[in-house]
């Protein structure tokens, strides 16, 4: 056995970062081994039984711009399970004046594909569209990677150019709340800059929508765990580390509970807390700034009619405590009559209200948005919370984010709080464990031409 084919390495954590590395580590030749202290992958993008029914902890979806996740579904073989928009079409429903409008794209370059649309949005006045637009082409010039950028909020910037109370609640944070998990007051201009320049200011086709049309567990459990089996990767769930450390001889170890591994490259895909817990010393100049990287809830409330009350696939809302409401009916394996989803970002002040007080509250709105629900009956009523689900976009979070490549030579970074340039989306998981592969493959001089190229 060469050398080379004896080199190995360990992946700690085995969400959609950890498990990304770990098959970019196997597909460039090394031994790998994926420790994850739940019993499952997917991280925080998985589904759970509830008596019959799949449920998925949370509402994902991915946009066409988000090339490295297409890649990974491609790699585990699951892109026809999770399909995109044939063209973007969002509805959009306003819940004062119960009037739908629709956000769709053409097939005309940028950034005429959305002039249509936007022309006729009916949520907006005349005069709101029209500073739109001014606002839209305004931050197509912006640099999202300038530091300037990071230390600003997206609200003040929109006010600066006219944008009005309406035009952020019924537009810009139509878009930036799911996307980011912050309203734009609250969010960075860099980041906020990086989605919609990248979702709607590229390419005309870059915001059509796709989602899981099976339980999330069904993609980031059963299918990666066939891949990474069919690429030679050793998973050990249940298995969380407890320490990392260098060896006499230079090469890393990892320590569980029942064993050591030794390895001569780790990736950490851990949260950041996690991580600054588990980093050796000396391994980050400023390891507490992880702890300045600040976190964000979203909150989903799941709702079983016993018949048909909606017949999208999903729709949002402004002027209503719904943000929104996607049909988990097919995917979900419900046939007693219509299960919908409610997917509520940004959600500080409703993550730890008790299941009464939301049922009080959603029940009622989901009957004034959706007439066809009056009458229905509730057959279950549930909430799932994560309380940690995203790092917080907040101004200056930027200089926090640390690369891949840590003082340490061979231990390595991954996670969507890594400095990808990204918000926290399954988009951001693939490319940092991308990343910090294709820097670990270098490091040991192994071929990395099969990893995703475009996210370094």
């Amino acid at each position: 056995m060469s050398g080379y084919e004896s080199r190995s390495a360990v992946v700690v954590g085995g969400g959609l970062a950890g498990v990304t590395a770990a098959l970019a580590l196997a597909d460039g030749g090394l031994r790998v081994t994926l420790l994850e202290g739940r019993p499952r992958l997917g991280g925080l993008a998985f589904s759970f039984k509830r008596g019959d029914l799949s449920v998925d902890n949370g509402q994902h979806v991915y946009l066409r711009c988000c090339t490295a996740y297409r890649w990974f579904l491609d790699r585990i073989g699951g892109a026809a399970l999770a399909p995109l928009q044939d063209r973007l079409d969002v509805p959009v429903l306003d819940a004062e004046r119960m009037r739908l409008g629709r956000l769709r794209r053409t097939a005309l370059p940028v950034p005429l594909h959305l002039a249509a649309s936007l022309s006729t949005y009916p949520h907006l006045s005349l005069a709101e569209r029209a500073k739109v637009g001014r606002a839209a082409l305004a931050l197509q010039r912006l640099d999202p990677a300038d530091p300037a950028l990071d230390a600003q909020d997206f609200g003040s910037w929109l006010a600066a150019r006219g944008q009005s109370p309406r035009a952020i609640e019924a537009l810009w944070d139509l878009v930036g709340v799911a996307t980011l998990n912050a309203t734009a007051q609250d969010a960075s201009l860099g980041l906020a800059a990086m989605v919609f320049r990248t979702g709607l200011l590229t390419e005309p086709d870059a915001a059509d929508i796709g989602w899981a049309h099976v339980p999330l567990g069904d993609l980031h459990d059963t299918l990666v765990r066939k891949a990474l089996t069919a690429a030679g990767v050793r998973v050990e769930t249940r298995a969380k580390a407890d320490a990392i450390s260098r060896t006499d001889n230079g090469s890393w170890q990892v320590r569980t509970d029942g064993e050591r591994i030794d390895a001569d490259a780790v990736v950490l895909a851990v949260p950041q807390r996690e991580a600054y817990e588990l980093l050796p010393e000396g391994a980050l100049d400023d390891p507490k700034a992880l702890l300045g990287i600040g976190t964000a809830p979203i909150l989903n409330v799941h709702v079983l009619y016993d018949r048909k009350v909606f017949k999208r696939p999903f729709f949002a809302a402004v002027g209503s405590p719904v943000q929104w409401v996607f049909d988990r009916t097919d995917a979900s394996g419900y046939t007693g009559g219509q299960y919908l989803a409610v997917s509520q970002s940004a959600a500080q002040d409703e993550i730890d209200a008790p299941v009464a007080q939301l049922r009080a509250r959603y029940l009622p709105e989901l009957e004034r948005l959706l007439p066809a629900a009056r009458g229905a009956q509730v057959r279950d009523f549930f909430v799932t919370r994560e309380r940690t689900a995203t790092f917080a976009p907040t101004p200056g979070v930027g200089r926090l984010r640390p690369g891949a490549r840590t003082e340490a030579p061979g231990l390595y970074l991954a996670g969507a709080w890594t400095a990808t340039g990204w918000p926290a989306t399954m988009e951001g998981a693939v490319r940092s464990g991308t990343t910090a592969a294709r820097a670990a493959l270098s490091a040991l001089s192994r071929p990395h031409d099969h990893l995703f190229q475009e996210a370094a």
